[in-house]
């Protein structure tokens, strides 16, 4: 088997809508290595959650994928997999972790009974071995009186706890990855540190791989070991996490960073923006897409596309013709 669990290849997603076909993802390629953490961070309308539930093929009927994409999953293009045959992906080797706890559960039916449900579904285990599993789940997770919490509904939990049990379910078959779309966005800062270390903890004990899709840099900073940047539908810039905050060599994710509020700057200090807004994208787009925003851009990104490129192999890849790191400290 290879080092890298999942490999996307030419992933593109357009959606048909009156305006003509929106280009949600654009030739998306990306490698997650084995029981590594990577982080995919962009503004809202990047295309993130869209690349996330590609993945699992939970795109809506009308959506439509690029021909010759792939999506391999330890050598299994999941593109490929028919309805059934992803039935047994999801939940089973692939889990997620959605970012609104209370849409992601079922509000008529009991904690115990969806977490039930799931074991005995992928795992073929009997009532009693899958309730007897779903209290331990429900312990690990850091849910105290895991009994009376089986017996509640969805409504009756607070918001992180209602992000836990969720996390439970992902994690109840032992997925060899886990996919946490903005598994923070409705809770508290507080709740947020406790879910993030949670997820960090149970992706070590039981060595998953993990895809943390964010638009928050610094949880991207605490939690990642690699990051891909995505703008536009399309990544623009792939680098180890360390790397990548020493010294970007994309304009798009130089600007992300320059927005982050630092421990030492003063109260009331107004912080960098990016000029502009995110085009949406409809059929074709000549030049680089985040050229009109781009305090660097020249004639030629406004007038050929560049592609991804660089050091690939040492994880280390932007999308740019003027990058602000020279190709041979790409490399390095």
């Amino acid at each position: 088997m290879s080092t890298n669990l999942l490999s996307v290849r030419g992933l593109g997603v357009r959606f048909p809508t009156p305006r003509g076909e929106l280009v949600a993802l654009d030739g998306v390629d990306l490698d997650v290595p084995a029981r590594r953490t990577l982080a995919i961070v962009g503004e809202s309308g990047s295309g993130k959650s869209v690349l996330a539930r590609t993945l699992l093929r939970l795109l809506p009927g009308h959506a439509r994928v690029a021909a010759g994409a792939q999506v391999l999953f330890d050598g299994m293009n999941l593109l490929d997999q028919t309805p059934a045959q992803m039935q047994r992906v999801r939940g089973r080797r692939i889990a997620m972790v959605f970012q609104d706890p209370m849409t992601a559960l079922n509000p008529v039916r009991t904690i115990g009974a969806q977490l039930v449900e799931g074991l005995r579904l992928h795992m073929g285990l009997d009532w009693h071995a899958a309730e007897t599993r779903a209290l331990r789940l429900v312990e690990q997770v850091g849910i105290a009186s895991p009994r009376r919490r089986l017996a509640q509904y969805p409504h009756e939990l607070s918001g992180g706890m209602r992000q836990r049990v969720v996390i439970a379910m992902a994690i109840a078959c032992e997925p060899e990855l886990l996919i946490a779309d903005e598994p923070t966005t409705a809770l508290d800062v507080t709740v947020q540190a406790e879910i993030l270390a949670l997820l960090g903890e149970l992706q070590a004990e039981r060595h998953m791989t993990m895809i943390l899709v964010t638009h928050d840099l610094g949880v991207a900073a605490g939690h990642a070991d690699e990051m891909a940047v995505m703008y536009a539908g399309q990544v623009v810039e792939r680098a180890a996490t360390r790397a990548l905050f020493k010294a970007p060599a994309m304009p798009y994710t130089q600007a992300l960073l320059r927005s982050i509020p630092g421990l030492g700057d003063a109260p009331h200090v107004p912080l960098p923006t990016i000029a502009g807004r995110p085009p949406t994208v409809y059929g074709g787009f000549a030049g680089c897409r985040f050229a009109a925003r781009c305090e660097h851009r020249r004639a030629r990104c406004e007038q050929e596309a560049p592609a991804l490129a660089g050091a690939a192999e040492r994880g280390r890849s932007v999308r740019c013709w003027f990058p602000l790191v020279q190709p041979q400290e790409l490399a390095a």
